[in-house]
C-alpha cells in the first residue's frame, strides 16, 4: 500500500488569491516585516492564518536569524501562564528543582507571537506592558531583571476596544499594541478567491491521497460563492480533504456537502433542538455555530474606533449628568484628558 504524501498545510495558502484585499495584505506583510516596528497587532477570525502571517513577518525581518516563538495564550492555564512566559528560578515554587528560561526570553533577538492575547488576565497584561516599556523581564521568584530584545506580534479574533470598554483589557496596553495593526480579511470577503483556493486544494489532496482529480459541479461552485465560511481557509481545506476521504466519485455534487452549507434552516433547527456539543456528524465532530447570512461591509478600524470612543464618552457624560469630573472618573482618566479627547472627537462643550 502506497504511503500517503504529506497533506497541504492550510496556513501556507492563506495568502493565495487575486482579490485586492489579499494583494494589499501581501504587500503590507513584507513592508512591516522589513520595518523595525517593535509591536504588531493582527486582527483576524479563526482560520485566517494569523500564525502563518506572523511567521512571514519574522522571515522578512532583520530578526529572521533569531527564534520565532509561537504562544497560544488560550491554551495555557492562567495559573501557569506567568512561569511559561517569564520562566522561574530554582525553588520559586514546589517542583521547581532548577531554573527555567521562559518563552519570552527564548524569543530574544527574534519574534514572540502571542495568539489570543485577549485571554491574558489583567495581571499578566500589566507584566506584558512593563516588558514592552522596559525591555526587561523578571523570572518568577527572581530578583534580577533580564534584558530582552524582541518583536512582539499579538493576535486576536475579538474587538479589543470592546474588551477595554468592558474592563477586560488594559487601555494602556491596547494603545501600546496599536502601533501597527493589520486586519486579515475573512474568506467570505475575498470574492472569487474561494474558488481559486478550492481548485488549489482539489489538486493538492488528489496528490496527497494519490486519487483521481475531483471537479466541482456548477451548483457546488454557487454554494461555495455564497457560503459565509466561518472557519475561513482552514474550513475550506478540511472540507476538500473530507471529500477525498468519503467519496470515490470524481464529481463533487451538492449532496456531498455538509448540511450546514446547503440547508437554510440547519442553524436554526440546531440551535432549537440540539444539546451543547452535538454536531452534524452525530456528536463526533464539532461544528462552528455561525449562521450563513450576508455580512455587512466593514468600516476602516480607525473610523470604527473613533465612533466607539465618541459614543462611549457621551454615554458616560449622560450617566453622570454631564459632569466632566465624574464622567472622567468613571472612564478612568483625568478631567484634562477627557476634555482633550472630547475636543479631538468633536464632542461640543455643550454636551458637557
Amino acid at each position: 500500500m502506497e504511503t500517503r504524501k504529506a497533506p497541504p498545510d492550510p496556513g501556507l495558502q492563506v495568502l493565495l488569491g487575486e482579490h485586492p484585499s489579499i494583494q494589499n495584505l501581501r504587500r503590507l506583510i513584507e513592508r512591516i516585516g522589513h520595518s523595525p516596528a517593535p509591536t504588531v497587532m493582527l486582527y483576524g477570525e479563526t482560520g485566517t492564518g494569523k500564525s502563518f502571517i506572523s511567521r512571514m513577518m519574522h522571515d522578512f525581518s532583520a530578526r529572521a536569524s533569531g527564534r520565532f516563538v509561537d504562544v497560544n495564550c488560550a491554551a495555557i492555564p492562567p495559573t501557569l501562564i506567568e512561569s511559561e512566559l517569564f520562566g522561574y528560578t530554582k525553588g520559586s515554587f514546589t517542583g521547581a528543582s532548577s531554573s527555567k528560561m521562559g518563552l519570552v526570553e527564548a524569543a530574544h533577538k527574534g519574534t514572540l507571537f502571542l495568539d489570543e492575547i485577549s485571554e491574558l488576565d489583567l495581571t499578566m497584561q500589566a507584566k506584558l506592558l512593563t516588558l514592552l516599556d522596559t525591555h526587561q523581564l523578571r523570572r518568577v521568584g527572581g530578583v534580577d531583571n533580564v534584558p530582552v530584545d524582541l518583536r512582539l506580534v499579538a493576535a486576536t479574533n475579538k474587538m479589543l476596544l470592546t474588551e477595554v470598554a468592558r474592563g477586560r483589557f488594559r487601555e494602556d496596553l491596547f494603545y501600546r499594541l496599536q502601533l501597527v495593526f493589520v486586519r486579515i480579511p475573512p474568506l467570505r470577503e475575498r470574492g472569487d478567491d474561494v474558488l481559486l483556493l478550492a481548485r488549489h486544494y482539489l489538486d493538492a489532496f488528489a496528490k496527497s491521497y494519490n486519487a483521481p482529480q475531483k471537479h466541482l459541479d456548477d451548483e457546488v461552485r454557487e454554494v461555495f460563492a455564497r457560503y459565509r465560511w466561518p472557519g475561513n481557509v482552514r474550513e475550506l481545506a478540511h472540507l476538500i480533504e473530507r471529500l477525498y476521504i468519503l467519496s470515490d466519485d470524481e464529481r463533487v455534487r451538492v449532496s456531498d456537502l455538509p448540511a450546514r452549507m446547503t440547508d437554510p434552516g440547519f442553524w436554526a433547527s440546531l440551535k432549537r433542538a440540539a444539546p451543547a456539543g452535538t454536531s452534524e456528524f452525530g456528536g463526533n465532530d464539532p461544528v462552528t455555530l455561525a449562521e450563513s447570512r450576508p455580512v455587512e461591509a466593514l468600516r476602516p478600524l480607525e473610523e470604527a474606533t473613533l465612533d466607539f470612543q465618541r459614543q462611549h464618552i457621551r454615554q458616560a457624560l449622560e450617566r453622570n449628568s454631564h459632569n466632566v469630573a465624574r464622567a472622567a472618573d468613571a472612564l478612568g482618566v483625568t478631567r484634562h484628558a477627557l476634555r482633550y479627547r472630547m475636543m479631538k472627537l468633536g464632542i461640543p462643550a455643550t454636551d458637557a
